[in-house]
């Protein structure tokens, strides 16, 4: 007894150290976690307060491609799309208006040019000097609805079409088509025209939002006047860039093809590149030109990244926004 009595003080000392021990651990674990914790809150505080800075470094991108018949003069096509604008984006405004010191041969609009039930007038304001140029469209999802409020992460579960939408809010899709028209700009929706520019055809084909899935094919243009014996050049314009849509019209001999819709993925990856691409492209073609392989026929591509984003989510990430000046010369 003598024994155990004198080992007795020794063990409580001893728990007493180890207890101090694990309660001193327990301690600094709590405040490392306390701390990755912060530094995550000040990371996604800083990534959307940078996010929020990004979204207006509007950036021109210019690309060159051969697609003209030999001996053609080169034609300079601006593209826009997915402006997604809201009243009061007086920043945006002056970068649209001042896109027209361009003096581009032809503007190319890909959709989704609003993001309110009262931005046509603002926007056909931005666009006016634009207005005097020729040009041609298509309508994407936002000039048919406003955008409503969803969760961001949902974008990583697969295209926004494909999951339950809340109650849709109309737009006057009309009325800003009239002002499109009004100018002379040609509507494409599930349609064709032909325009003559510097003594070359061009075969314009457009559908309607495939994001909608309301594309309805209208084949290329017929006809030509007796004397015109030269290629046609053939232009698909579409809003959200399906490969079924791509396959159709790289089936059907298009020279060029032209969409929008994907933001270029908005948010981005240094060195990696977007997550999405909302709808089945490939994410490495979210944004920029590439080439497009269908059937034995291959046609290039450009997609935009965008010059908005819904007013919901109003960041970019490694991904600025754009419009693109596209220089078509003659095949060598």
């Amino acid at each position: 007894m003598a024994a155990s009595d004198g080992l007795a003080p020794t063990s409580g000392r001893a728990l007493a150290r180890v207890a101090g021990r694990t309660t001193a651990v327990l301690a600094t674990g709590a405040k490392r976690t306390a701390l990755l914790a912060g530094m995550a809150v000040s990371a996604g505080v800083a990534a959307a307060a940078y996010g929020w800075w990004e979204k207006d470094q509007f950036r021109l991108r210019e690309e060159t491609v051969a697609v003209l018949p030999a001996g053609s003069r080169p034609l300079r096509v601006l593209h826009l799309s997915d402006i997604h604008f809201v009243p009061g984006q007086n920043k945006k405004a002056r970068w649209l208006a001042g896109l027209a010191d361009l003096a581009p041969d032809l503007v190319v609009n890909t959709g989704d040019n609003l993001s309110h039930v009262e931005a046509i007038d603002p926007l056909l304001d931005a666009l006016g000097p634009l207005l005097r140029y020729p040009g041609v469209y298509v309508p994407g999802s936002n000039d048919y609805y406003a955008p409503v409020l969803r969760n961001p992460a949902s974008y990583l579960l697969g295209p926004s079409n494909t999951r339950p939408l809340p109650t849709r809010i109309p737009l006057d899709w009309r009325r800003l088509s009239e002002g499109f028209g009004a100018a002379g700009w040609v509507d494409l929706t599930n349609r064709s025209q032909s325009l003559a520019f510097n003594g070359t055809r061009f075969d314009f084909s457009g559908v309607d939002d495939p994001h909608l899935k309301r594309e309805r094919y209208a084949d290329w243009p017929r006809g030509a006047s007796g004397h015109d014996r030269k290629p046609h050049v053939k232009v698909a314009v579409i809003h959200a860039p399906y490969q079924r849509v791509l396959d159709h019209f790289t089936g059907a001999g298009a020279d060029i093809i032209l969409a929008g819709h994907t933001h270029g993925g908005q948010i981005c990856l240094p060195g990696y590149g977007a997550l999405v691409s909302n709808c089945d492209l490939p994410t490495w073609r979210a944004k920029g030109l590439t080439t497009w392989e269908h059937a034995g026929r291959w046609a290039p591509l450009n997609v935009s990244g965008g010059i908005g984003t819904s007013r919901f989510a109003p960041i970019r990430v490694a991904c600025r926004p754009e419009a693109v000046l596209l220089t078509l010369r003659a095949k060598s």
